[in-house]
This record gives structure tokens, C-alpha cells and sequence, in this order.
């Protein structure tokens, strides 16, 4: 029993480690997967929307901060109990997500008047940001979210119900979980192709020991909480003031846009194979029934009276994986509407000034990006904003502001996707993105030039 405990904690430790650290290297594009959840038409929590960004990193250091803990074996009780209600939680967020039904419908109030609205189902719960995408090729599917979550539970439970007699580890235990929780940290990190996260557990060891040999072996848990908690919030803070020390995303630095929006037959590859599932209704008894496209064409039974299809309630399958462009929604237009996609990916340099949101826009650095755009100008390479706010607000806007260069329009999650920053900078060189930059850390029109 004491190699299984031994072993459950080091598995669910580390790996609450990385999860909360691969969620922490993103906590911006956390906070947005949450606002989907929050939003009226998915579980409607419109009220918590405003605190999205909070609740993300609040979720990100306790990850970390729960992971650290059953390594340290440190107040076992808190943590068993918060882990549990955490994974619970997340099992159910996920099996919500995967037996949400797109068809389905919920009722609103809009102009006064009651009326039935789509409902939205979140497609990737986000349990592993977009890493899953960046070192897979594709994130889990809500099936394989909940069936993770399962199986870590299979693994909490034993710790759960003998958090008793797991006691701080002493120098001897130590000697054994820190090796070994390193290790664990690297299998989990190779997975994602990343590996700070094993950075950070050297570190939070290193503090942990620090802790233990000066402080009384009954004041250590609290400090060493503290500890983590700093180191952990230092780096969600400098993610969320710079950008991912890691972007999984198909717009990172190196990336070809063009390349990522071709599709599976122009690239040779295998495509998805979707199919249908068919609901019929008898007219006599009301008998309803599933079959799927094969199925109803097979039984010839578009010829039978009795029974009708009910179109509205048709859903779309996947039958067979593929290869599926990572970006498909890549589409710049100007004021008149004229697309723009492809004029910008030929250019041999362009800097694209990112504001996903004119009115969330932090329009402190507006000066200084003035002045970039001026000097873009002098040295031939053109400077253009990409926004998803309406004419009026843009246009509002650059009389505020001054700005002297073109706005264009484009779709409010891709422009979220591509810079973690509102307004970022991206610098394309004929489709491939050659640098991006917070608004905290703008470029200077030498770094420019010289990508």
C-alpha cells in the first residue's frame, strides 16, 4: 500500500504540476475558454464573465500549488479534499461539454421579447490550453477529457481516503519524491514538448528544502505554500504582462499562415470523414428513431409513408479522424469589404496591429504605436490595424488616437488567437509570422526591419 500511495502522489502531483503550469503559460487564453462556459447560451454564468481572467489564474496556481503540495505530502487534508472537489468539478465541466447538443435551443430575452437562441457548446474544455493541439496535432476530444479525469481519480481516491497517515515528508522521503517527481514532471513535460515545467519543480524543491532546514519541521507547510505560490504566480503574471513563454497556437513565430490554412487535399493528406444521424418520427404512433445516413439510404426509407425525417434534428458525426487545417478563419476584408487574406500574406514584410476589441483596448502605448507606424511608412512596409469592433467604434477610435494608417476587419477569435495581447503587434514576411509583441514590449522599427 505504501508504494501505491508512493506512486499515486507522485503521478497526480506532477501531473496537477504541468496542467496548471501549460494553463499558467496562457492564462489570457484561459480566461477566454472560460468566458465560452460563462456565456448565456452555455451554462449561463454571464455574471462571472468579467472575473474570467481572475478564475483562471485563481485555477492555475492551484494546480500547481495542490500538485506541490501532495509531493511535499504538505497539509494533506486541504489538499485531498481540494483536489477531489477540483477533479469532480472538471469531470463534470467535461462531460457537460461532451454531451452538450448543438441542435439544442434555450429561451432569451431580446427587445423584450422571449425568443429561442442556439445553444453554444464549448468544443475543447481547454484542460491542456492549446498544447495538446501544438505537440498531438489536436486537442482531446470531450470524451477523452472526461475519461482523463476518470482515470485521475482512479489515482486521487487511494491518497484521499489514507490522507491520514501521510505525514510531511521527512529527509529520508524526500531523498526518494524529489528525484523521482523530477522525473515524473519530465515524462509529463516530453508529452507536451515542453520543459520549464521541470525548471519550476527544481525550483520549488530548492525553496521547499530551504524552508525545511531553518524553520521548526511543524512551520514548514504554510511557508512552503507561500513559496509556490509566488514562484507560480511570478510566472502566470509574466505571461499575462509579456506573452506565452511557449505558443502552441498555428500563429507562433515561424509559423506559415499560408501552409496552415491549406487543406487536407492540397496538402495529400487524408481528410476527417463526417457522416449523419438521421431522426425519424411515425406519423401514426409518434415512434421516434435514430439511424444514421447509411442505414436510411440502405432501407430505401425516404419511400416509406409512415415515417418522416425530422430535418432540425439531423447531427453531423465524425466517422474518421484527418487531417484538419489548424487555421480556418484566417479572413481580413476592408471598410468597402474587399478581401484583403491574400494581398496581406504576399507582402514581403507587413506589421498588423492586433485589436480584437476596441473597447477592452489598453490605449496607453497608442503614442508609441503612432510612431512605429510613422517610421513602418518611411522605410516602405506597411502598417495596418486589424479589428473586430464595428465602424463607428474604429472610427472613434483613430480620431482619439490620430492614427494616420488603415483599419481593417477581422474575426474577434482569430484575432484572440493570434497575439495574446490587446493591441499585439505581429510582423509577416510573406505569410510566415516573424515576430509578435505584447503592447508591454513593443518593437522598435530597427527590430522590425531587421527580421
Amino acid at each position: 500500500m505504501k508504494y501505491l500511495i508512493g506512486f499515486c502522489r507522485l503521478f497526480v502531483g506532477s501531473l496537477f504540476i504541468v496542467s496548471g503550469l501549460i494553463k499558467a503559460n496562457d492564462p489570457l487564453g484561459f480566461s477566454y475558454k472560460l468566458e465560452e462556459y460563462f456565456a448565456a447560451s452555455a451554462l449561463d454564468l454571464p455574471f462571472l464573465e468579467p472575473w474570467a481572467l481572475q478564475l483562471a489564474i485563481a485555477a492555475c496556481l492551484s494546480e500547481v500549488i495542490l500538485g506541490f503540495a501532495l509531493l511535499f505530502g504538505a497539509k494533506m487534508r486541504l489538499a485531498t479534499w481540494s483536489l477531489l472537489v477540483l477533479t469532480l468539478f472538471f469531470g463534470w465541466l467535461t462531460a457537460y461539454t461532451a454531451t452538450c447538443d448543438p441542435s439544442a435551443t434555450y429561451m432569451a430575452i431580446v427587445n423584450g421579447q422571449e425568443v429561442a437562441q442556439s445553444v453554444t457548446c464549448v468544443t475543447d474544455c481547454g484542460c491542456f490550453g492549446d498544447a495538446m493541439k501544438g505537440s498531438i496535432g489536436r486537442s482531446l476530444t470531450p470524451w477523452e477529457s472526461f475519461g482523463k479525469d476518470m482515470i485521475l481519480l482512479v489515482f486521487l481516491l487511494p491518497i484521499f481516503f489514507m490522507q491520514k497517515k501521510i505525514k510531511l515528508n521527512t529527509w529520508e522521503e524526500d531523498k526518494v519524491y524529489a528525484p523521482l517527481s523530477i522525473l515524473f514532471v519530465l515524462i509529463f513535460s516530453w508529452v507536451f514538448t515542453w520543459y520549464f515545467p521541470v525548471v519550476l519543480t527544481i525550483a520549488g524543491f530548492i525553496g521547499y528544502f530551504l524552508i525545511k532546514k531553518f524553520l521548526d519541521p511543524e512551520k514548514v507547510e504554510w511557508p512552503a505554500a507561500a513559496f509556490i505560490t509566488v514562484i507560480a504566480f511570478g510566472f502566470t503574471f509574466w505571461c499575462y504582462s509579456n506573452l506565452p513563454l511557449r505558443d502552441y497556437r498555428p500563429y507562433a513565430v515561424g509559423k506559415d499562415i499560408v501552409d496552415g490554412m491549406k487543406s487536407a487535399e492540397e496538402k495529400g493528406l487524408e481528410p476527417p470523414k463526417y457522416g449523419y444521424i438521421y431522426v425519424l418520427k411515425n406519423t401514426k404512433t409518434n415512434e421516434k428513431k435514430e439511424m444514421t445516413d447509411q442505414e436510411y439510404i440502405a432501407g430505401e426509407w425516404w419511400e416509406n409513408e409512415d415515417w418522416e425525417m425530422l430535418s432540425d434534428e439531423t447531427k453531423q458525426v465524425k466517422l474518421k479522424d484527418g487531417y484538419e487545417p489548424p487555421i480556418h478563419d484566417f479572413f481580413i476584408s476592408d471598410t468597402e469589404g474587399n478581401e484583403k487574406t491574400y494581398e496581406i500574406l504576399q507582402y514581403p514584410k507587413v506589421v498588423l496591429l492586433i485589436m480584437y476589441d476596441i473597447s477592452k483596448t489598453d490605449d496607453r502605448t497608442m503614442s508609441d504605436v503612432n510612431a512605429l507606424a510613422e517610421q513602418m511608412k518611411e522605410k516602405g512596409i506597411p502598417f495596418i490595424g486589424l479589428s473586430a469592433g464595428s465602424y463607428t467604434d474604429v472610427d472613434a477610435f483613430r480620431h482619439k488616437h490620430q492614427t494616420l494608417f488603415d483599419f481593417w476587419s477581422a474575426d474577434a477569435i482569430m484575432l484572440k488567437t493570434t497575439v495574446r495581447s490587446n493591441p499585439g503587434i505581429i510582423v509577416l514576411k510573406k505569410g510566415v509570422v516573424a515576430g509578435k509583441y505584447h503592447t508591454n514590449n513593443l518593437p522598435t522599427a530597427e527590430e522590425v526591419e531587421a527580421l
